[in-house]
Protein backbone atom coordinates (compact mmCIF):
# COMPACT_ATOMS: atom_id res chain seq x y z
CA UNK A 1 0.00 0.00 0.00
CA UNK A 2 1.45 3.25 -0.84
CA UNK A 3 -1.40 5.78 -0.07
CA UNK A 4 -1.56 7.02 -3.33
CA UNK A 5 -5.74 7.48 -3.41
CA UNK A 6 -5.80 8.80 0.33
CA UNK A 7 -8.30 11.19 0.25
CA UNK A 8 -10.08 10.83 -3.15
CA UNK A 9 -13.61 9.33 -3.49
CA UNK A 10 -13.08 6.72 -6.52
CA UNK A 11 -16.46 5.96 -8.71
CA UNK A 12 -15.78 2.39 -10.66
CA UNK A 13 -18.43 1.20 -13.16
CA UNK A 14 -19.02 -2.28 -13.56
CA UNK A 15 -17.35 -2.69 -10.52
CA UNK A 16 -19.12 -6.41 -9.73
CA UNK A 17 -16.15 -8.62 -11.31
CA UNK A 18 -13.70 -8.30 -13.33
CA UNK A 19 -11.30 -5.47 -14.13
CA UNK A 20 -13.70 -3.27 -12.18
CA UNK A 21 -14.07 -5.34 -9.43
CA UNK A 22 -9.74 -5.30 -9.55
CA UNK A 23 -9.66 -1.74 -9.69
CA UNK A 24 -11.97 -1.27 -6.86
CA UNK A 25 -10.02 -3.61 -4.60
CA UNK A 26 -6.42 -1.35 -5.73
CA UNK A 27 -7.95 1.91 -4.91
CA UNK A 28 -9.27 0.83 -1.61
CA UNK A 29 -5.63 -0.71 -0.36
CA UNK A 30 -4.28 2.76 -1.72
CA UNK A 31 -6.53 4.56 0.33
CA UNK A 32 -9.26 5.78 -1.33
CA UNK A 33 -13.65 5.72 -0.22
CA UNK A 34 -14.98 3.29 -3.45
CA UNK A 35 -18.16 3.59 -5.04
CA UNK A 36 -19.40 0.95 -7.00
CA UNK A 37 -22.00 0.56 -9.85
CA UNK A 38 -22.98 -2.45 -11.43
CA UNK A 39 -27.00 -3.79 -12.94
CA UNK A 40 -25.12 -7.51 -11.29
CA UNK A 41 -26.64 -7.04 -7.59
CA UNK A 42 -25.37 -10.30 -5.92
CA UNK A 43 -21.62 -9.87 -7.83
CA UNK A 44 -21.79 -6.17 -6.48
CA UNK A 45 -22.57 -7.43 -3.38
CA UNK A 46 -19.97 -9.78 -2.80
CA UNK A 47 -17.12 -7.81 -4.31
CA UNK A 48 -18.36 -5.37 -1.52
CA UNK A 49 -17.81 -8.04 1.29
CA UNK A 50 -14.41 -8.39 -0.23
CA UNK A 51 -13.75 -4.53 0.74
CA UNK A 52 -14.86 -4.38 4.11
CA UNK A 53 -12.24 -2.89 5.87
CA UNK A 54 -12.67 0.13 3.42
CA UNK A 55 -15.00 3.27 2.87
CA UNK A 56 -17.41 1.63 0.43
CA UNK A 57 -20.70 1.96 -0.95
CA UNK A 58 -22.87 0.20 -4.09
CA UNK A 59 -25.46 0.95 -6.10
CA UNK A 60 -27.59 -1.17 -8.56
CA UNK A 61 -27.54 0.71 -11.77
CA UNK A 62 -28.12 1.43 -15.42
CA UNK A 63 -25.14 3.51 -16.70
CA UNK A 64 -27.24 4.27 -20.20
CA UNK A 65 -30.00 5.92 -18.22
CA UNK A 66 -29.24 9.59 -16.83
CA UNK A 67 -32.07 9.13 -14.00
CA UNK A 68 -30.22 6.23 -12.75
CA UNK A 69 -26.59 7.61 -13.29
CA UNK A 70 -28.23 10.62 -11.37
CA UNK A 71 -29.69 8.56 -8.55
CA UNK A 72 -26.94 6.53 -7.91
CA UNK A 73 -24.02 8.55 -8.08
CA UNK A 74 -26.54 11.07 -5.57
CA UNK A 75 -26.65 7.75 -3.40
CA UNK A 76 -22.76 7.06 -3.40
CA UNK A 77 -21.52 10.54 -2.86
CA UNK A 78 -23.86 10.94 0.08
CA UNK A 79 -22.97 7.28 1.85
CA UNK A 80 -19.27 8.10 1.29
CA UNK A 81 -19.05 12.07 2.44
CA UNK A 82 -17.92 13.51 -0.91
CA UNK A 83 -18.14 14.33 -4.41
CA UNK A 84 -16.42 11.63 -6.75
CA UNK A 85 -12.87 12.78 -7.37
CA UNK A 86 -11.79 9.90 -9.80
CA UNK A 87 -14.32 8.48 -12.27
CA UNK A 88 -13.47 4.89 -13.45
CA UNK A 89 -15.65 4.41 -16.84
CA UNK A 90 -15.10 0.91 -16.58
CA UNK A 91 -18.09 -0.98 -17.63
CA UNK A 92 -18.53 -2.36 -21.57
CA UNK A 93 -20.50 -4.74 -23.76
CA UNK A 94 -18.91 -7.24 -26.15
CA UNK A 95 -20.53 -7.49 -29.50
CA UNK A 96 -19.98 -9.81 -32.52
CA UNK A 97 -21.80 -8.76 -35.20
CA UNK A 98 -22.69 -8.30 -39.36
CA UNK A 99 -22.71 -4.96 -39.70
CA UNK A 100 -25.41 -6.15 -42.73
CA UNK A 101 -28.02 -7.58 -40.32
CA UNK A 102 -27.42 -6.10 -36.99
CA UNK A 103 -30.30 -4.01 -35.81
CA UNK A 104 -30.53 -0.67 -34.82
CA UNK A 105 -31.27 -1.81 -31.30
CA UNK A 106 -28.43 -4.04 -30.95
CA UNK A 107 -26.48 -1.69 -32.50
CA UNK A 108 -27.48 1.19 -29.86
CA UNK A 109 -26.78 -1.26 -26.75
CA UNK A 110 -23.44 -1.68 -27.52
CA UNK A 111 -22.90 2.11 -27.95
CA UNK A 112 -25.10 2.86 -25.00
CA UNK A 113 -23.11 0.60 -22.82
CA UNK A 114 -19.50 0.93 -24.67
CA UNK A 115 -19.92 5.28 -24.73
CA UNK A 116 -22.95 6.73 -24.19
CA UNK A 117 -22.58 5.26 -20.28
CA UNK A 118 -18.95 6.81 -20.11
CA UNK A 119 -20.69 10.40 -20.89
CA UNK A 120 -23.31 10.12 -18.68
CA UNK A 121 -21.32 9.65 -15.91
CA UNK A 122 -18.54 12.06 -16.66
CA UNK A 123 -21.59 14.46 -17.31
CA UNK A 124 -22.41 14.11 -13.39
CA UNK A 125 -19.24 14.13 -11.89
CA UNK A 126 -17.37 16.98 -13.96
CA UNK A 127 -19.13 19.81 -12.27
CA UNK A 128 -17.82 19.13 -8.94
CA UNK A 129 -14.13 18.09 -10.30
CA UNK A 130 -14.22 21.33 -12.10
CA UNK A 131 -15.29 23.61 -9.28
CA UNK A 132 -12.66 22.13 -6.65
CA UNK A 133 -10.17 21.97 -9.31
CA UNK A 134 -9.44 18.49 -8.95
CA UNK A 135 -10.37 15.32 -10.56
CA UNK A 136 -9.78 12.38 -12.90
CA UNK A 137 -11.43 10.29 -15.24
CA UNK A 138 -10.24 6.99 -16.01
CA UNK A 139 -11.51 5.39 -19.46
CA UNK A 140 -11.11 1.84 -19.83
CA UNK A 141 -11.35 1.45 -23.75
CA UNK A 142 -9.71 -1.25 -25.19
CA UNK A 143 -6.88 -2.56 -27.53
CA UNK A 144 -9.64 -2.99 -30.19
CA UNK A 145 -10.48 0.73 -30.22
CA UNK A 146 -7.20 1.24 -32.42
CA UNK A 147 -6.05 -2.61 -33.66
CA UNK A 148 -8.91 -4.83 -34.12
CA UNK A 149 -9.52 -8.16 -35.91
CA UNK A 150 -12.48 -9.15 -37.92
CA UNK A 151 -15.61 -10.09 -36.55
CA UNK A 152 -15.56 -7.59 -33.43
CA UNK A 153 -18.40 -4.73 -35.12
CA UNK A 154 -19.61 -2.43 -33.46
CA UNK A 155 -17.18 -3.10 -30.63
CA UNK A 156 -14.44 -1.35 -32.20
CA UNK A 157 -15.99 1.23 -33.38
CA UNK A 158 -17.52 2.04 -29.80
CA UNK A 159 -14.61 1.49 -28.56
CA UNK A 160 -12.64 4.00 -30.88
CA UNK A 161 -15.19 6.23 -29.92
CA UNK A 162 -14.40 6.16 -26.46
CA UNK A 163 -10.72 7.47 -27.23
CA UNK A 164 -12.04 10.47 -29.68
CA UNK A 165 -13.99 11.23 -26.24
CA UNK A 166 -11.16 10.85 -23.80
CA UNK A 167 -8.64 13.44 -25.95
CA UNK A 168 -12.02 15.64 -26.65
CA UNK A 169 -12.37 16.08 -22.96
CA UNK A 170 -8.67 15.77 -21.59
CA UNK A 171 -8.31 19.26 -23.34
CA UNK A 172 -12.18 21.04 -22.66
CA UNK A 173 -11.35 20.21 -18.71
CA UNK A 174 -7.23 20.76 -18.41
CA UNK A 175 -7.64 24.51 -17.88
CA UNK A 176 -9.83 23.47 -14.48
CA UNK A 177 -6.65 20.82 -13.45
CA UNK A 178 -8.60 17.75 -14.53
CA UNK A 179 -6.95 14.72 -16.15
CA UNK A 180 -8.46 13.03 -18.50
CA UNK A 181 -6.84 9.10 -19.77
CA UNK A 182 -7.72 5.89 -21.27
CA UNK A 183 -6.25 2.70 -20.61
CA UNK A 184 -6.27 0.20 -23.38
CA UNK A 185 -6.01 -3.20 -22.39
CA UNK A 186 -5.57 -6.52 -24.37
CA UNK A 187 -6.52 -10.15 -23.47
CA UNK A 188 -7.00 -10.02 -20.01
CA UNK A 189 -8.72 -13.04 -17.77
CA UNK A 190 -12.14 -11.41 -17.43
CA UNK A 191 -15.68 -12.89 -18.29
CA UNK A 192 -15.60 -10.71 -21.31
CA UNK A 193 -12.44 -12.78 -22.78
CA UNK A 194 -14.50 -16.07 -21.72
CA UNK A 195 -17.26 -15.24 -23.64
CA UNK A 196 -15.26 -14.10 -26.73
CA UNK A 197 -13.32 -17.38 -26.61
CA UNK A 198 -16.38 -19.32 -26.15
CA UNK A 199 -17.79 -17.43 -29.17
CA UNK A 200 -14.72 -18.01 -31.40
CA UNK A 201 -12.52 -21.18 -29.47
CA UNK A 202 -10.11 -21.47 -32.02
CA UNK A 203 -8.59 -18.07 -30.32
CA UNK A 204 -7.54 -19.30 -27.27
CA UNK A 205 -4.05 -21.00 -28.36
CA UNK A 206 -3.57 -18.46 -31.03
CA UNK A 207 -4.20 -15.62 -27.76
CA UNK A 208 -1.17 -17.40 -26.54
CA UNK A 209 1.47 -17.86 -29.06
CA UNK A 210 1.43 -14.31 -30.12
CA UNK A 211 1.70 -12.47 -27.12
CA UNK A 212 5.51 -11.34 -26.89
CA UNK A 213 4.80 -11.87 -23.00
CA UNK A 214 3.74 -15.44 -23.23
CA UNK A 215 0.57 -15.42 -21.36
CA UNK A 216 -2.83 -13.46 -20.92
CA UNK A 217 -3.39 -10.51 -18.91
CA UNK A 218 -4.75 -10.35 -15.33
CA UNK A 219 -7.49 -7.48 -14.46
CA UNK A 220 -4.95 -6.84 -11.00
CA UNK A 221 -2.41 -5.72 -14.11
CA UNK A 222 -4.96 -3.28 -15.17
CA UNK A 223 -6.05 -1.93 -11.71
CA UNK A 224 -2.68 -1.05 -10.94
CA UNK A 225 -2.27 1.62 -14.67
CA UNK A 226 -5.69 2.61 -13.99
CA UNK A 227 -4.82 3.47 -10.30
CA UNK A 228 -1.47 4.83 -11.17
CA UNK A 229 -3.48 7.31 -13.54
CA UNK A 230 -5.96 7.96 -10.91
CA UNK A 231 -3.40 9.51 -8.82
CA UNK A 232 -1.18 12.53 -8.50
CA UNK A 233 1.86 9.96 -8.94
CA UNK A 234 0.90 11.17 -12.84
CA UNK A 235 -0.33 14.47 -12.19
CA UNK A 236 1.27 15.65 -15.95
CA UNK A 237 -0.41 12.71 -17.92
CA UNK A 238 -3.32 13.90 -19.61
CA UNK A 239 -4.90 12.76 -23.08
CA UNK A 240 -2.93 9.32 -22.99
CA UNK A 241 -3.88 5.91 -24.12
CA UNK A 242 -1.88 3.71 -22.13
CA UNK A 243 -1.42 0.31 -23.72
CA UNK A 244 -1.80 -2.96 -21.07
CA UNK A 245 -1.56 -5.49 -23.67
CA UNK A 246 1.30 -7.66 -23.05
CA UNK A 247 3.33 -5.72 -26.13
CA UNK A 248 0.38 -7.50 -28.49
CA UNK A 249 -0.19 -4.29 -30.04
CA UNK A 250 3.59 -3.78 -30.91
CA UNK A 251 4.05 -7.03 -32.65
CA UNK A 252 4.30 -6.86 -36.53
CA UNK A 253 1.80 -9.85 -38.37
Amino acid sequence: MTGRLVNEVVLVTGGARGIGRAVALKAAEEGAAVGLIDVLGDQLAATKAELSGAKVATAVGDITDEVSVRQAVGRLTEELGGPVTVLVNNAGKNSYADATTMSVAEWDGVFDVDLKGAWLLARQVLPSMIEHRHGAIVNVASIHAQLTTAGMFPYAAAKAGLLGMTRSLALDVAPHNVRVNAVSPGYIATDLLEEFFGEFPHEREHALGVHPLGRIGTPENVAEVVCFLASEAAAFVTGANWAVDGGLGVRYA
